[in-house]
């Protein structure tokens, strides 16, 4: 029996006031938390069980308080329980970006998402000081671990040698520093298509923000564009890449004046976050029995593979790509 779920059911029904109501599985996670959907009349809700004991989300109440404010379409807190790890909030709908993207949608979807990404930046610069942990070294250099770790080393079964360990930890590094020297603002740090919702009314809606960060300015533009379970044309993405650059411009955000080195920055930004994606979603696998990442990983590595043989400081992890065989290399 699933006592949490039972505990779920009856505080819900004390937080609505009524028992009178349908609640069934909202969506997949890839954390710990589970959210469902629950319906009273013409009432939709969603109700989250987010174990206390695996992390708390006192950060999700006050960021959602926070980003609604700046006018961003999150779900608005409706009850909440920290001590059990419950909480109901408003239902942004059913209609992920990553259903609704294709060639004739693009264009509309992504110009709402980074619009509203502008708002997210900005926002940064509107206080004097900032509430979000640093997305400092140390974190970074833990995501990037992961690859090694759980997809080579425990997916793949890879025991490297040591000049091949040298080549990731020199990558590591250029990445790391790369990283720490763009400008910093409020970052959503899983901005892209399984977690932004197509809604009628101020596009888009806005989920799973919980673990933002002070970091990267290229990081969520990354996230989104680079997307690892949707791809596009990398003369597309340059394409949006650049009238980004001129938005945040406008928008008073430092992103550099030269749209070159903001491609550059949006490039290496992506080889971090899809080189710790990878490693994620072997450790889904692996670890937590959550398969259905597996199907994404030739896709995300294939970033690294193309990027890495674009830039003079990475040809050495590009020729590690070749020797190890890895997705995207010929």
């Amino acid at each position: 029996m699933d006592k949490r779920f039972a505990a779920l059911k009856d505080w819900t029904a004390r937080a609505l006031g009524t028992d009178r109501f349908e609640i069934r599985p909202a969506s997949s996670d890839a954390s710990f938390r589970r959210y469902f959907r629950v319906t009273a009349g013409d009432r939709s809700v969603i109700a989250m069980d987010a174990p206390p004991e695996k992390g708390e989300m006192h950060s999700y109440a006050k960021l959602a308080r926070r980003l609604h404010a700046l006018g961003l379409h999150v779900p608005e807190v409706l009850q909440e329980d920290h001590e059990h790890g419950f909480f109901l909030v408003t239902d942004l709908g059913q209609r992920q970006y990553l259903s609704c993207l294709n060639p004739q949608t693009v264009e509309r979807l992504y110009g709402d998402a980074m619009g509203a990404l502008v708002v997210l930046q900005a926002a940064t610069y509107s206080t004097a000081t900032s509430f979000l942990p640093d997305y400092d070294e140390a974190l970074l250099r833990r995501e990037l671990e992961l690859f090694r770790e759980w997809y080579l080393g425990r997916h793949l079964g890879l025991g490297l040698t040591a000049g091949q360990n040298a080549v990731l930890d020199e990558a590591f590094t250029q990445l790391t520093r790369l990283a720490l020297t763009q400008p910093r603002v409020w970052v959503h740090r899983d901005y892209h298509s399984r977690n932004l919702m197509v809604t009628e009314i101020n596009n888009p809606g806005i989920l799973d923000f919980q673990d933002a960060v002070l970091g990267p300015v290229t990081y969520d533009l990354v996230s989104l564009l680079r997307d690892c379970y949707i791809a596009w044309p990398r003369a597309r993405v340059e394409d949006w890449v650049k009238g980004y650059h001129e938005l945040a411009l406008q928008s008073g955000i430092p992103v550099g004046e030269d749209d070159m080195q903001f491609q550059h920055w949006f490039d290496l930004m992506g080889v971090q976050r899809h080189l710790k994606a990878s490693g994620i979603f072997a450790r889904l696998h692996l670890r937590d029995g959550k398969p259905g990442y597996l199907p994404d990983i030739p896709r995300t590595l294939g970033y690294v593979h193309e990027v890495s043989g674009r830039y003079a400081e990475l040809q050495a992890l590009h020729g590690l790509w070749r020797d190890l065989k890895l997705p995207g290399a010929a």
